[in-house]
């Protein structure tokens, strides 16, 4: 059946159909809107309303006025979206850490930027996505995912990292992170400058006995050993790589160039012949042939990917709260596909990092890292991999 609409003819109140083919027809959807629309009624609703009944509970029934029973008094759960203590989009609170174990995903913040080597300020990264995070709803229209109906996630809080010892603060993110990991819960990490790419693949790969592959979005190389003599931002990816079950040729970067990638970290890539992408390279062969490279080598021989996200891989316009902007990056609604490509095939892990909110307007780059995580999330529970990172993990968690 094709959608039709009504054309008025030249004598007054006299109208004609005429067919207009390649107009989308409610009845027989054909739009992706249409059919994200009717997926919805197939999500249940268990969840919210079991928290609906959780929240009058906690806080008191709301005023006689009130229409709206579900309403309490002292806010509750997610609404209003401006009131409440910030969690992770206010999921709950695990301050008993052995909580964890509970969650299908644990977000955790990494509040560090001791490896910074320019504009500091990622340390206030975690508290920046927390807040800007109360804005968003779990569900998903495009998707057809309601994160609280099909899975479950916690807030860990922040690592006690040591703002004036990388060394210290390294072992520390690592003990964090395998413990969460150690769990089979799916640590969601929020940085933080890059520097903490290291210690957070340490800390998976510390609980498995099986090969890590890396998929690492960035406009920089992160590769050589050191910068100014200390193990900083700018390293990570020679450090990482070293560990056992994580070899250099499963490291995959996307969108590398520009001004800001040092020879010494170039020689380091054809060395250890890691897997590089350019902004070109993203152009001239489409978002999803790279994806689709890019997982085969990150795959390749190896038992589970890691997903490290920084922000600045963005076009410096739409994030200007990170440490180290570099123009000519990836427009958002890019970034969006290339993590939803990336993460459907399945992960151990998700960071986001060089989120710096002194230097942000409005949240902006905040919003951004916060829809990337969710993103990561939504691709993983629609396509069936959310837990499958589980059964890589068959070592114990050991304090470092």
């Amino acid at each position: 059946m094709s959608a039709r609409r009504l054309i008025p003819l030249r004598r007054p109140g006299v109208l004609r159909e005429a067919t207009r083919a390649h107009h989308p027809n409610p009845l027989m959807p054909t739009t992706r809107g249409w059919k994200a629309a009717l997926k919805e009624a197939e999500i249940p609703t268990t969840r919210h309303d079991a928290a609906l009944k959780r929240n009058l509970e906690l806080g008191l029934p709301g005023a006689k006025c009130l229409d709206d029973r579900t309403i309490p008094t002292f806010s509750r759960g997610e609404l209003p979206h401006f009131a409440g203590i910030n969690t992770f989009m206010k999921a709950p609170y695990a301050e008993d850490i052995r909580e964890v174990a509970k969650y299908d995903a644990t977000v955790v913040g990494v509040p560090f930027d001791g490896g910074a080597t320019y504009r500091a300020g990622t340390r206030f990264g975690p508290q920046g996505i927390r807040r800007i995070s109360s804005l968003y709803t779990p569900y998903n229209f495009e998707l057809g995912v309601d994160l609280r109906e099909q899975m479950t996630l916690c807030d860990a809080g922040d690592v006690f990292t040591i703002p004036a010892n990388l060394e210290k603060s390294f072992d520390q993110i690592s003990n964090a992170v395998a413990y969460i990991a150690a769990t089979g819960s799916m640590p969601f990490i929020m940085g933080g400058d890059h520097s903490i790419g290291f210690p957070t693949v340490r800390g998976i790969a510390s609980v498995t006995s099986k090969k890590i592959g890396i998929i690492h979005i960035d406009r920089h190389a992160d590769i050589q050993e050191k910068d100014m003599d200390e193990r900083m931002h700018t390293t990570p990816y020679f450090h990482a790589t070293n560990l056992p079950n994580v070899r250099p040729e499963n490291l995959v970067q996307i969108g590398i160039g520009g001004w800001q990638v040092p020879r010494v970290a170039v020689s380091e890539m054809v060395k250890r012949k890691t897997n590089i992408f350019t902004m070109q390279d993203l152009e001239e062969l489409g978002i999803d042939k790279v994806a689709e490279m890019a997982l085969e080598q990150a795959w390749c021989g190896t038992d589970a990917v890691y997903l490290s996200y920084d922000i600045d891989s963005i076009e410096a316009a739409f994030v200007p709260g990170t440490g180290w902007p570099e123009p000519g990056g990836l427009l958002p609604r890019e970034a969006l596909k290339l993590v939803g490509l990336v993460a459907k095939e399945g992960l151990c892990g998700m960071e986001i990092v060089e989120v710096s909110p002194p230097y942000d307007v409005s949240d902006i780059t905040s919003l951004m890292a916060l829809r990337l995580m969710v993103d990561t999330m939504g691709a993983l529970v629609a396509h069936g991999k959310m837990g499958a990172h589980k059964r890589i993990i068959d070592k114990p968690f050991v304090p470092f």
